[in-house]
This record gives structure tokens, sequence and C-alpha cells, in this order.
């Protein structure tokens, strides 16, 4: 039994009626991810659940964070003078971001295998991809750091927010078209990272210390464009005009322009208060502690993407402001007003604790919620009279 309820009578009747509807027209996807896939599910044994494989794969992008973490706090291993990262972490973060997308794309394939898929598999599978959009540009730039040849970690900050803005897209296109879009660029950055860390583990990090041909740009900065630019041209684009045909055509939701918008307010709020803070902060707290300060806007997000998601799959409507804004604020004033000094990381660290624990009982409870509703286990496939 589900120890605290997230999840009212009208989103547990939305998930019943329920029908997942996707568009790939990636060519990676067509020809290349896709044809992989279904080869590999084939040697999955029919007992192994799909929500399995998915934790799998984010375990291992976690895994990788906590061993970058271990080596290089904060992102100075790549400096000149400092020993930098063992070779064989760069090789591991290699095999980790491969089976992780490798994972994340035969579950829902396992899961039609086996008779096995349900609203839950699909939440699942969402909800920890929205978090493991903190983890892929952080891992990445343990390779770079803030050195010589490195980019400022702010600079780092603003490309996971433009990763996780192109992620809330994805799921506010579908609140307001009923189909999820999937995005172009993913299985590239996930085939590109995978090949960055393996040419980092052959010839270390300093194979990508050097200048891009017939321009000012180190390598580093040109990567940051680069995410920037399929940001803003592989994303943005896209999905305004899929909603627009949606709405024209008259095979969305139809939703006034307020109730269209209504799901991006609390990520936008989220983005401009960690922006301020991270800006205006005496301590220069991001510089102090990049990682704690990615990691805390990590997994604010990903509980504001998991509501949303929950909301769009029920076809019910999505909360304007995440409760946790509320305490984030108090905490930026009080940091801009007050001048806390030293005492922003300790708040810092407890905030993030404090916001960890909460997702995580959300996560939990939903969970159960679900499985108690469709009669299903989370992790095993139940046999079939």
């Amino acid at each position: 039994m589900a120890t605290y309820r997230y999840l009212s009578p009208e989103v547990l009747s939305g998930f019943d009626r329920y029908k997942y509807s996707s568009i790939d027209t990636s060519p990676i996807s067509k020809y290349i991810t896709h044809p992989f896939w279904d080869k590999l599910v084939q040697v999955y044994p029919r007992w192994l659940a799909p929500n399995v494989l998915t934790l799998a794969g984010f375990s291992l992008l976690v895994v990788s964070f906590v061993v970058l973490t271990f080596f290089d706090p904060h992102f100075l291993a790549a400096s000149a003078g400092e020993p930098g990262v063992p070779h064989w972490v760069w090789l591991l973060c290699s095999f980790n971001v491969f089976w992780s997308h490798t994972l994340d794309g035969t579950d829902g394939k396992q899961a039609r295998r086996t008779g096995s898929s349900s609203p839950l598999g699909e939440l699942f599978d969402h909800g920890l991809d929205s978090w493991a959009t903190l983890f892929f540009p952080i891992n990445m730039y343990s390779i770079y750091g803030r050195g010589d040849f490195g980019v400022e970690v702010f600079r780092v900050y603003l490309v996971m927010i433009g990763i996780m803005f192109c992620f809330i897209l994805s799921h506010w296109e579908k609140y307001n078209t009923g189909i999820l879009f999937l995005p172009w660029g993913y299985d590239l950055s996930q085939i590109g990272m995978t090949v960055l860390f393996l040419v980092a583990y052959l010839g270390g990090h300093e194979m990508w210390r050097f200048k891009l041909p017939f321009t000012d740009m180190i390598c580093a900065e040109g990567l940051e464009l680069a995410m920037h630019l399929g940001t803003f041209l592989l994303t943005v684009p896209p999905t305004l005009w899929n909603i627009y045909v949606a709405h024209r055509d008259g095979t969305g939701k139809n939703r006034t322009l307020w109730e269209a918008v209504r799901p991006l307010v609390g990520t936008l709020v989220l983005f401009c208060l960690m922006i301020t803070w991270a800006k205006y902060s005496s301590y220069q707290v991001l510089q102090q502690q990049p990682r704690l300060f990615y990691f805390l806007t990590g997994t604010l997000f990903s509980n504001i993407a998991c509501r949303l998601i929950i909301s769009q799959m029920s076809d019910t409507r999505c909360e304007l402001l995440n409760w946790l804004l509320y305490p984030l604020a108090a905490i930026v004033t009080m940091a801009l007003l007050t001048q806390p000094g030293y005492i922003e990381v300790p708040i810092l660290g407890l905030f993030t604790v404090f916001t960890t624990v909460a997702h995580l009982h959300f996560g939990v409870c939903v969970v159960k919620e679900m499985c108690e509703h469709f009669n299903i286990s989370a992790f095993s496939i139940k046999k079939k009279d």
C-alpha cells in the first residue's frame, strides 16, 4: 500500500484512458539505433521486467557522476598542473553512456515483447529521463573543466538549463498535441558523448585541448555553441510548429493560450531563481560548489517535469508552481538581501538533501500507487492467468 497519496482519483482515471502516441523521424533512430535495439531485445529473458532496464540505465549515469565527483569535485582536474582524472574513468563513462542509452531504448521494446506495457512504464522511463538531463552535461564537463582549455561553470550551467528546457518542451508539446515528437538531437548526443569519452580514454583529456580550425574558439567553446544551437534550432522551432499545426487543424487539446503555456511557468520560475542566485550570490555559491548547485537544479527540475508528465498522461490540468519553489524563493531572497556569505553553502547542502528526499518520496509513492491501481509489480512481470 502507498504510504502517501499524490495521485487523485481523477488522475488515476485519466491513466486508465491513456494511450501512448509518439513520432520519431530521426534518421539515426531509423537506420542505426532501432535496428540494433530490435536485435538486442531478442536476447533478453522474458522474465526481465522493463523497469529494471530503465533503472539500470539511469544507475549507470549516477555511477559516472559519483566517480567523477570523487576524482574531480570542482572541475579542476583538467587544469594545468593537476594530476587529472585516471584514464580508466573515461572508459567507464563511455561504457555507461552507451549502455544507459541502449537500456533506455530497449525498455519499451521489452515491455511490448512481454505484454507488460503500462502507463507506469512510460512514467517511470520519462521521469528518470528528466533527472538524467542533469548528468549528461555535467559528466562531460569533467573532460574540459574550468582551466585554460575549458569553460566557466556558469556557462556550463546555461548549457545544462538548455538541455532541461529541451526536455520540458517535448512534454509541453505532448501536453498540447497529445503526441510525443521525439527530438532528433537525443540519439546524436548520446552517440557523441560515447565517442567523446572513448577518445578521452585513448588519448587523455589532453586530446581535446586545441583550437578549432579557422576560428579562435577552443574545442570546449565549440561544443558549448553546438549544444546551444541544437536547443534553439533542433528543438524550439519544431515544437512551436507542431503545436501550431495541432491547434490549426483541431487535432490537439485546443486549450486557451494561458492554459497552453501554463506547464512552462514552474520551470521558468525555477531557472530564473537559480540563475539569480548563481549570478548575485555574495559568496559565489556556484563557483564554490558547482556540482551541488547543478544537482539541486536537476532534482528540482525533475520533480516539476514528473508532475507535468503525470498531468499530460492523465489529461488533467497541470499545476502552476511546484511547492518546492516556495522555500527556494525564500532561500534566494535571503541570499540576496542578507548576504549570509559562507552560510550559503551549508544552506545549499541542506536544501539539496531535503529536495532529494522529497523527490524520492514522491517517486516511490507514485510508483506504489500506480502498481496498486493497475495490479502490477514495478520490477517483475506478473504471470497472467
